[in-house]
């Protein structure tokens, strides 16, 4: 199924009802897990480094902490400067790393092609680029080391987002099942939180595979009472306690409190980071939204409800020292109005933790498209509404361990600690790559950018470090966590390259291929077969390794290469590149589909029914160009003097209105290819021709006019019979049936290579390879249709 690659149009984002609607649907996707922190970020900062004390100097400077914190980096950092920094709409960690590859060549991807640049949502804004920005460009693209280094920065980002999946369902919950803790005695309360919260979480990750469409409508009104509720607290508790308390917003009050507290306060930090979990959802969900939706609810509503709620507190504790229970969101709470608000809060901390989940399997996805996760098998959930997908081994992986956690830990201050540090680490990771987007995207002096750096890296390492001290009281588990998936993602990824350079190095030639007839004992048998490979050019190995072991192949033979582009979608009409391997008459494709990273995979049966129109809309086109265009490719014969090397390739695709399908043209050239896409009108092909002439290329428009009138030439007549009999053969091999070619692979190294490649690739990669899905699988291949090629890799 091909949904739609652009959610909203531009139209739409630029209306103000759409907006406000937007930005109301927007609260139960993403503020969910913000709206709750509220619940535990003055319990975790007060449980241990500090106390709250007469003076109130302790929690007015945690206040002022709060407020500044909040103001800082969700308002002025993410809703004012991160958000601009889309993608072609598209929020999130990928999405900065592929804003980075396509303005400067520091992308580890294989089989890239220059003919990707002509997808229209790989676009690039070139303003006057400055001198210096094209130094850092250089000097990034110079150094091999520093592409490494920034995919392990990228994975390091992607592994705290799965930790924070973990940690964020168990702390929010468990926090709102707390309450209970007012409302029973100590001995009852001991023993009936953890149950019930390991109870919410079970149905929580139970109903997952359901997914959110059919109670999606209740989220956004679910935090909106919720966001209400703790707003209507706060106004109560600042009038009733302490109508004084936004004084407590000075900095001054900061100072004052770590001038006190000294290394207690500074420890303390890791509590009060709390308050913005929660904000990088704001940039990872702006695909499903607007930057205009996402900045309204935010400035206009969670802001000042977050605000409100942490004054309410702060009030009410500075006028009660000694309650009799520890602090807490709950304590603040007037005692007619606790059930309500608990339930109220348990029903928030489900929708928040759902949010984080389905952004979890929404991450984890986007690696695998990238090749830096092992394949997992990916269901959508909805057929209208993009995104919505559920990975099911992620997902049970994911609910035991939030219950180990909340088992584990049994209190707020451990998941406090662990949440905090993977929180500041996303962060720091989306400044830093933040950074370089306004380099080398905006082309702004490197001086803005080092501002940038250093003003909010400077207030995220603050935080950062105070995380950091509590290592051995429950931070430890988002490090361990994220240095086991970065093992895995980098081995998967060191792999996959090695894999790619081994085909591209054992590739055969175009003229092996041709060579194979009945006189090599070689037949061809009816159907159609799809040979899977990572290579956008030549013949694969394994191709070559079927037919020595089996000396027979199908009458038409599809070279199919299913690639990622650094962009979150690729239209529909741009999605294949199409184009002959040899002459008509042997009738051999290739075609490369091509998805971007937040792309959803047709199943088998919608693709292999695509990929054969496809291949008659470039048999129609191709024969009519040849006719028109070409002298050379006027018959058979003109067409064998090109089997020295791979013809040019047709981005085919299908327009919106009556006429012929949309034509792009690309050249075959060694070692990239090159190929422009654009529009048709009606019988009228517009093409862009680019052709490598030494160190650059050459551009050449040429319009081809499809004449629909019949003509008695006796060349036409034998182009037309050609033609039939090249579709004929399409459609009766069709009906014949169609094989799937895959390759069933074992990677070991060789001789001679160092412990820790032997180590990844002997030993992490194969176990990785014989326990996740198969290419079949991820690809949706029935059994029945499968045809597997042994291959022993030696990298």
């Amino acid at each position: 199924m091909d949904l739609e690659y652009s959610k909203f149009s531009d139209a739409s984002k630029g209306s103000w009802k759409t907006a406000l609607l937007f930005a109301y649907q927007s609260l139960g996707v993403v503020y969910g897990d913000l709206s709750t922190s509220p619940l535990y970020v003055y319990k975790s900062t007060f449980a241990e480094d500090i106390q709250h004390s007469e003076s109130n100097e302790e929690i007015f400077g945690v206040l002022s902490f709060v407020f500044w914190t909040l103001t800082l980096v969700p308002l002025f950092k993410y809703v004012f400067v991160v958000l601009r920094a889309d993608d072609n709409g598209e929020g999130g960690t990928f999405a900065l790393y592929s804003l980075i590859c396509r303005h400067a060549n520091v992308s580890l991807l294989p089989n890239r092609q220059v003919a990707d640049e002509a997808v229209s949502t790989y676009k690039l804004e070139h303003p006057p680029e400055k001198r210096s920005s094209s130094r850092v460009k250089v000097y990034l693209e110079k150094h091999k080391v520093l592409h490494t280094a920034l995919l392990i920065l990228v994975l390091l980002g992607t592994c705290m987002v799965i930790g924070d999946g973990v940690l964020t369902p168990a702390i929010s919950v468990f926090s709102a099942v707390s309450g209970l803790e007012l409302s029973m005695s100590k001995e009852h309360h001991q023993y009936a939180v953890i149950p019930i919260t390991c109870f919410i979480l079970v149905c929580l990750f139970a109903l997952q595979h359901y997914g959110t469409h059919r109670v999606g409508f209740l989220f956004a009104p679910v935090v909106l009472t919720w966001l209400l509720c703790i707003s209507a607290l706060g106004l109560y508790n600042m009038i009733h306690w302490n109508p004084h308390v936004y004084k407590a917003l000075s900095p001054y009050y900061m100072f004052k409190f770590l001038k006190k507290t000294k290394k207690g306060g500074w420890m303390s930090l890791g509590g009060i980071l709390l308050c913005i979990t929660g904000s990088e959802a704001m940039f990872a969900d702006l695909g499903h939204f607007s930057y205009a939706a996402i900045q309204t609810a935010f400035t206009f509503l969670v802001y000042p409800a977050l605000i409100l709620a942490y004054m309410g507190q702060a009030a009410y504790l500075s006028q009660h020292h000694h309650t009799s229970y520890h602090i807490s969101f709950y304590v603040s709470v007037p005692e007619s109005a606790r059930w309500p608000v608990l339930v109220i809060a348990i029903l928030a901390s489900v929708v928040g933790s759902q949010a984080i989940i389905s952004g979890t399997f929404s991450i984890i996805n986007q690696s695998q498209s990238l090749g830096c996760f092992p394949r997992v098998k990916v269901i959508h959930t909805s057929d209208k509404i993009h995104g919505q997908i559920y990975i099911s081994e992620i997902n049970w992986v994911l609910m035991i361990l939030c219950i180990t956690v909340t088992i584990g830990f049994r209190d707020t201050k451990h998941m406090g600690n662990a949440s905090g540090l993977a929180v500041m680490t996303v962060m720091l990771v989306t400044t830093c790559l933040m950074s370089l987007v306004i380099i080398l995207c905006w082309n702004k002096p490197p001086a803005v950018a080092l501002s940038f750096l250093l003003f909010f890296g400077s207030i995220e390492l603050l935080y950062f470090s105070a995380s950091l001290t509590k290592f051995t009281e429950g931070a430890w588990l988002p490090i361990l966590l994220a240095l086991f998936l970065m093992t895995i993602m980098f081995v998967w990824h060191y792999a996959t390259i090695k894999k790619y350079e081994f085909d591209l190095h054992n590739k055969v030639s175009l003229e092996w291929l041709l060579a194979l007839g009945p006189s090599l004992g070689v037949a061809r048998v009816p159907g159609i077969g799809l040979v899977f490979t990572d290579l956008t050019s030549g013949i694969p190995a394994n191709f070559s390794r079927f037919v020595t072991n089996l000396p027979a192949y199908h009458r038409i033979l599809v070279f199919v290469c299913v690639k990622s582009v650094p962009v979150p979608f690729v239209p529909p009409a741009e999605r294949y590149l199409v184009g002959r391997v040899g002459p008509a008459a042997h009738r051999s494709y290739r075609c490369i589909v091509r998805y971007g990273y937040r792309d959803v995979h047709q199943d088998i049966d919608s693709f292999e029914t695509e990929l054969v129109a496809r291949l008659a809309d470039f048999i129609r086109y191709d024969w009519h160009r040849s006719q028109h265009t070409s002298p050379y490719a006027e018959d058979d014969a003109s067409h064998s003097n090109e089997s020295s090397s791979e013809r040019r390739l047709a981005v085919i695709g299908t327009v919106t209105f009556s006429g012929t399908p949309g034509y792009g043209i690309e050249e075959s050239v060694e070692p990239a290819s090159v190929s422009i896409g654009f529009s048709t009108v009606e019988s009228v092909t517009d093409v862009i021709e680019m052709q490598a002439v030494g160190a650059g290329a050459v551009e050449r428009r040429v319009r081809f006019a499809i004449d629909d009138d019949d003509s008695e030439s006796d060349g036409q007549t034998k182009m037309y019979v050609q033609l039939e009999e090249e579709l004929r053969d399409l459609m009766t091999a069709q009906e014949a049936g169609t094989a799937f070619i895959l390759g069933h692979t074992h990677v070991e190294t060789k001789q001679g290579s160092s412990i820790l490649k032997r180590l990844a690739i002997n030993f992490g990669y194969n176990f990785l390879r014989r326990n996740c899905r198969g290419p079949d699988v991820a690809l949706k291949v029935p059994p029945i249709s499968l045809l597997e090629v042994g291959m022993v890799y030696v990298v």
